[in-house]
C-alpha cells in the first residue's frame, strides 16, 4: 500500500489516502511504456507530406523528340522523375504513422507509469482544485503554497474554466482530465498533482480490466 498525503491549496496537510499496490506493475510493464509512448508521438505526426506522382504533373503527354536521330538520350514524356519539374520518384505520401497498441498492454503501461511516479514521490495530492478568478496570479500562488517549482501536470476530475486560464500564460504548467491523462504525460512531467477526485478516476482505470473488479 502508498499513503499519500492530502493537502489543500494553502498547502496545509489535511490527511491520506491510500493507493493499493494490486493497481501498480512493479517490475514489469517497462516495454509497454516505450511501446505506449512510441504509439502516441506517432499518433501526433500529421502524415501529411505530400509529393506528385508522374500522373498528377500536369503537362501534355506529347514526346519531347523523336526516338531516333537526335543524338540524345529517348524520352517518353516531361513528367518524368529524371526531369526538372518532373514528378518525384517514390517521394511522400498522406498517410497515418501510428500503429495499434493493445489495451491491456496501454493499461499496463499507465500502471506501470503512475507507480513509477509514486515510488519517486512525485505525485501530489490536492483535496480540491477550486480557482475562484482566472488570473495567473491566483494559479502562481497556488503553486508557491504547495512549494511546486519547475514543470507540473495537474490532474483533475474536469477542467475548469478558471483554472483552465488562470494556468495556460505557465508555460511549465499543463492540465488534463484523468479519464484523459496519458502514459507520455506522467513521463513527461517530473511532478504530477492529482486532486482527490480525479485519484479515484484514475484507479478506476488503473483497475479496470482486472479480476475481481467492478
Amino acid at each position: 500500500m502508498s499513503t499519500l498525503k492530502v493537502y489543500d491549496m494553502t498547502g496545509r496537510e489535511l490527511d491520506g489516502v491510500v493507493v493499493s499496490d494490486e493497481l501498480l506493475a512493479e517490475g514489469k510493464g517497462a516495454q509497454a511504456v516505450h511501446d505506449a509512448v512510441v504509439g502516441e508521438l506517432a499518433h501526433r505526426r500529421a502524415g501529411t507530406a505530400s509529393s506528385l506522382n508522374k500522373g498528377e504533373v500536369s503537362g501534355s503527354g506529347k514526346k519531347p523528340w523523336r526516338q531516333k536521330g537526335t543524338g540524345r538520350a529517348r524520352a517518353g514524356y516531361r513528367q518524368s522523375p529524371v526531369w526538372r519539374g518532373g514528378a518525384a520518384a517514390f517521394g511522400p505520401r498522406p498517410r497515418k504513422y501510428g500503429g495499434k497498441i493493445n489495451r491491456k498492454v496501454a493499461r499496463l503501461a499507465l500502471r506501470r507509469a503512475f507507480g513509477d511516479k509514486l515510488a519517486a514521490g512525485e505525485v501530489r495530492v490536492l483535496d480540491q482544485l477550486a480557482i475562484e478568478a482566472p488570473r495567473t496570479k491566483v494559479f502562481a500562488g497556488l503553486l508557491k503554497s504547495l512549494g511546486v517549482t519547475g514543470p507540473v501536470l495537474f490532474v483533475v476530475e474536469a477542467v475548469e474554466r478558471n483554472a483552465a486560464l488562470a494556468c495556460r500564460n505557465i508555460p511549465t504548467v499543463d492540465m488534463v482530465k484523468a479519464s484523459d491523462v496519458s502514459v507520455y504525460q506522467l513521463l513527461r512531467f517530473p511532478t504530477v498533482v492529482i486532486t482527490r477526485t480525479a485519484l479515484g478516476e484514475l484507479e478506476s482505470r488503473l483497475s479496470a480490466g482486472q479480476k475481481g473488479a467492478a
